[in-house]
Parts: structure tokens; C-alpha cells; sequence
């Protein structure tokens, strides 16, 4: 008992920056879901497709030699 005070200190310290936390998370949920669903959409467009291939042009060169071996 003679920690008891310390402890409740730490205990209301931790609930206020885990409901901080929650907050957060729940005013910014909008925000990161519009960004994955753009981000998505980029990538499954033609545009990037053609920027994957520029990065790397051996890739389907890659893909076919693992199929042979």
C-alpha cells in the first residue's frame, strides 16, 4: 500500500494517452481510407503498371527462367 498513490498516477496517465491515442485514430479514420482507396486505384492503373515495367525490365525475364528451372 504504500505505492498505491504511484501506481493510480501511472494507471490514469496510461487511460489518458490510450484514449488520446483512440481519438486520433477515430478523427483520422476518413482521411487513411480515401488515401488506400486512391492509392489502390493508382496502382492498378496502366500508368503505373508501365512505371513497374520501366523500373524493372527483367522482371518477366525473371519469372519465365523460374518457371524452366
Amino acid at each position: 500500500m504504500k505505492f498505491l498513490d504511484w501506481y493510480l498516477k501511472i494507471s490514469v496517465g496510461a487511460a489518458l494517452i490510450g484514449a488520446s491515442m483512440e481519438m486520433f485514430m477515430i478523427k483520422t479514420d476518413e482521411k487513411v481510407t480515401v488515401l488506400e482507396s486512391e492509392k489502390r486505384t493508382w496502382e492498378s492503373s496502366l500508368e503505373a503498371e508501365a512505371i513497374k515495367e520501366a523500373l524493372n525490365p527483367w522482371r518477366s525475364r525473371d519469372t519465365e527462367a523460374g518457371k524452366r528451372s
